[in-house]
């Protein structure tokens, strides 16, 4: 069979390769070996750039535009011609110096430069870079833009329902007013938080020799300042170096990452359960889209698949996640290769859970409000007032206000009519009286629709 969508083993690359293919250019087979590339050609122009080195010759501004175009012209041709190189090597990175040097030979002006492409480097040195590279611009054109698509029509529908009562639940059961628009804007506040966290990773790097002692680099040239050259070299491509490490970057940042992601998903799951749980008591009414099945047998049923789908899908990103924040910061003595399948496995937890990110957007998009049945069922909840009576009671000294509440309320309806006697038999100020008595549960959410309007 040709490879296809229909015959890929992965549904990331199967039947949601359509929600995936923004981060293909990061996490494809390709996208890490252009990424090596970039790295490649940025440690050897850092060494034509150091006048100590004098046997690397300074790079003319066509001999550097040269280089520069290797790395940007980098595409499918090229992976297919790394592997054809690979085929013999049986060395992904070593594959990636042989394409580099057979391409510089197509140019005369870099014939003097070919010899020092991966010079000094082991393979982790161009991998941590490449893979440092990739994570952080998928994050930054990739993820964080999927997360502000879903920011921002929370963000709206949390101001246009702020003043929308809603019956609160806690512990399933009828608890004190709050709106609905405020219980979005929990999610909005916890959401924006794990966000900045995400953007406020500083994704690392290092290019400092098989143990990270810049060994090799000290006896060839031992009056440069390698690790002043090893930095500016990592800060040209966007990362923070490193300057303590064994022969690996520890990957301590990775682990940062992925658990600032699994936070930011763990929020979204639990927002997906919360409005699949309103959709279920009829609060919101899911638009029907012009051709779609709810079901193979019941054909009235409108099902919130996309929220279904975005839990599902976020529980995958996070089992991914978790087992890349554990195991790849662990590695034995000064390198294991163990690090190294578990890395090209990245894409796929960013992938999940950038499938889950369009899924939950999809369903918020479907949603309109039920004003009706929200109303509904606060006027059949009336006992939820009893919190507002017996605190009253407690300010002008009634004694055993919460037990005279209790027996008056748990466990049972309460009508308007039964609470209002009780307020009035009640010796507080006829102020208090009045104040209790002008409550509903639908007037009774307290400062909600100002806290849901908060930026």
């Amino acid at each position: 069979m040709s490879p296809s969508s229909l015959t890929a083993i992965s549904p990331v690359d199967g039947r949601y390769a359509r929600h995936t293919r923004e981060l293909a250019p990061y996490f494809s087979e390709q996208g890490l070996m252009q990424a090596r590339v970039r790295v490649e050609i940025a440690w050897l122009k850092a060494l034509a750039g150091e006048p100590a080195i004098t046997e690397v010759p300074a790079l003319t501004e066509t001999a550097s535009a040269n280089l520069d175009a290797i790395a940007q012209g980098f595409d499918e041709a090229g992976g297919a011609r790394v592997k054809e190189i690979e085929a013999t090597t049986n060395h992904d990175v070593k594959a990636i110096e042989y394409y580099i040097k057979e391409r510089m030979a197509e140019h005369a002006d870099l014939q003097g430069q070919i010899e020092f492409v991966h010079f000094a480097c082991t393979s982790e040195d161009i991998n941590n870079l490449a893979y440092g590279v990739m994570v952080r611009e998928a994050r930054d054109q990739v993820m964080l833009p999927a997360l502000d698509a879903i920011l921002t029509p929370l963000r709206e529908l949390a101001e246009r329902l702020a003043d929308q009562p809603m019956l609160a639940r806690t512990h399933g059961q009828p608890a004190s007013p709050t709106t609905m628009g405020k219980e979005l804007a929990n999610v909005v506040r916890r959401l924006d938080r794990q966000r900045s966290g995400i953007a406020g990773v500083a994704c690392l790097g290092k290019i400092n020799g098989a143990v990270g002692n810049f060994n090799a680099h000290s006896v060839a040239y031992p009056e440069v300042d390698w690790p002043a050259l090893s930095r500016r070299m990592i800060e040209s491509l966007g990362l923070v170096p490193n300057t303590h490490t064994t022969q690996i970057e520890p990957h301590d940042f990775l682990a940062e990452l992925f658990h600032a992601l699994m936070r930011a998903n763990t929020i979204l799951l639990d927002a997906a359960r919360d409005i699949w749980g309103y959709i279920s008591l009829g609060y919101f009414k899911q638009r029907v889209v012009a051709g779609e099945v709810g079901s193979s047998t019941m054909p009235h049923k409108v099902n919130p698949i996309d929220f279904e789908n975005a839990e599902g899908n976020l529980g995958l990103a996070n089992a991914l996640f978790d087992h890349l924040a554990s195991k790849l910061p662990v590695s034995r003595f000064q390198r294991d290769l163990t690090d190294s399948t578990v890395l090209r496995n990245i894409g796929m937890a960013f992938a999940w859970s950038l499938i889950a990110y369009k899924s939950f957007g999809r369903g918020l998009g479907k949603l309109d409000i039920e004003p009706g049945r929200l109303a509904e069922d606060l006027d059949q909840n009336w006992e939820v007032l009893g919190e507002a009576v017996q605190t009253v009671m407690r300010r002008y000294g009634i004694e055993s206000p919460y037990e005279k509440l209790k027996e008056l309320t748990r466990g049972q309806r309460i009508t308007p009519e039964a609470l209002g006697e009780f307020i009035d038999r009640l010796e507080i100020p006829d102020e208090a009286k009045a104040r209790l008595r002008e409550l509903s549960p639908g007037r009774y959410t307290g400062l909600a629709p100002g806290l849901a309007r908060e930026r």
